[in-house]
């Protein structure tokens, strides 16, 4: 069975440290997803944004999808940190590390669990852009 561990957290997140906990004598593949905030939208230039969670479910379901992940692939380890709270551009918001025996699944294991935390993890991503603060699939609001 693998070993799968998960957090929600207003810490920095560190891709190395993820990718050392998954490390395993017998995986031959260890693959590290790290998004960033970066200094543009669709709206303008991003400032920094905030990740607000509704952090019981949002637990909850990134456990339930490392489990997916060890049940679907022949995973030894699997590791997803997301943040909350405020980040500046160029901060890590989602980390997932995935080590397997074979390169091909744990780049399939690590794509499906980013996949699946974009589709369905219950944040919410408020952008600063130029000055404004912007629900990313809202209309801007005040404050």
């Amino acid at each position: 069975m693998a070993r799968v561990r998960t957090a929600l957290t207003r810490k920095t997140i560190s891709p190395s440290k993820a990718y050392r906990e998954v490390q395993d004598p017998a995986a031959g593949g260890t693959v590290v997803f790290s998004g960033t905030v970066r200094n543009h939208s669709e709206f303008g230039r991003v400032d920094g944004l905030e990740y607000q969670a509704y952090r019981k479910m949002a637990e909850k379901q990134m456990k339930a999808i490392a489990a997916e992940v060890a049940k679907k692939w022949p995973v030894r380890k699997v590791t997803i940190y997301h943040r909350e709270g405020k980040l500046r551009v160029g901060d890590v918001s989602v980390v997932v590390a995935v080590s397997s025996a074979h390169r091909a699944e744990a780049f399939d294991a690590c794509r499906y669990a980013i996949d699946r935390i974009k589709a369905g993890l219950p944040l919410w991503k408020r952008e600063r852009v130029s000055g404004t603060k912007r629900w990313v699939e809202g209309k801007p609001i005040q404050g």
